[in-house]
């Protein structure tokens, strides 16, 4: 299994200085102090998610 992706900034202050924190998936922002987690949703149909698709908001 391979590691997971780091996120590239902050999505709150969109600052590039992030480090791991403490807990497993989560980020410390240096310059916000925020501490973040990211987590991966899933791949569905947009239906599922309950939004309408490209072809049924233009019908």
């Amino acid at each position: 299994m391979s590691e997971r992706a780091a996120p590239f900034y902050c999505p709150y202050c969109g600052e590039e200085h992030l480090r791991p924190h403490e807990e497993d998936g989560t980020w410390a922002c240096g310059d916000c102090l925020r501490v973040f987690r990211l987590r991966f949703l899933g791949v569905g149909d947009a239906r599922a998610a309950g939004r309408r698709t490209h072809e049924e908001t233009f019908r």
